[in-house]
């Protein structure tokens, strides 16, 4: 696994993002906030636990070398509107921080405090890796859960997304 992959699954997570929260907007409020049975009971829930866990607790345990004192259930913002802007805006500083890894970094341990107060150190490339596992599962929850109620819901297979990167190459180079 290199620094190209790590950028190729933070890319992937951007745009998969993108898409989610695009079709989230035809979700009525009722539907936002239904118990459907997900581990964080509701598409809210999910939402904000993707929001929490990417953003608010293993960016800090990355990129700043902190562990917050949060439960994996806190709500980070009440607003379902603003919480799908800042899940896309948030998305985007993995590029930056997967930038300033080097060999040694990935190749080294993230020591951290988990949200129950265990200590625990893992190595540092396939923990980054697990962060953009995390979201594609709970993606998926979402996506299975407006599938139910009735929804339209993206493709969020990465193949997909290079498909759309290849055709928008293919056509830069015929310009």
């Amino acid at each position: 696994m290199s620094v190209d992959s790590l950028l190729l699954m933070a890319q992937y997570n951007i745009w998969a993002t993108q898409r989610l929260c695009q079709n989230l907007e035809s979700v009525s409020e009722d539907d936002f906030y239904k118990d459907v049975g997900l581990y964080f009971k509701s598409i809210f829930g999910t939402l904000n636990h993707l929001l929490l866990g990417e953003h608010y607790l293993w960016y800090p345990r990355f990129a700043e070398g902190i562990s917050p004192n949060l439960k994996l259930n806190d709500v980070i913002e009440e607003d379902p509107k603003i919480c799908l802007a800042q899940l896309q805006i948030k998305s985007h500083q993995w590029i930056a921080f997967i930038h300033t890894l080097n060999a040694a970094r990935l190749l080294g341990n993230l020591s951290y405090t988990r949200v129950n107060g265990e200590k625990l150190t893992l190595p540092f490339m396939p923990t980054l890796l697990h962060v953009f596992n995390h979201g594609t599962h709970h993606r998926g929850q979402i996506t299975a859960a407006m599938t139910a109620m009735g929804y339209e819901c993206p493709q969020l297979d990465l193949v997909y997304m290079l498909a759309e990167q290849e055709s928008a190459k293919a056509n830069s180079n015929q310009a």
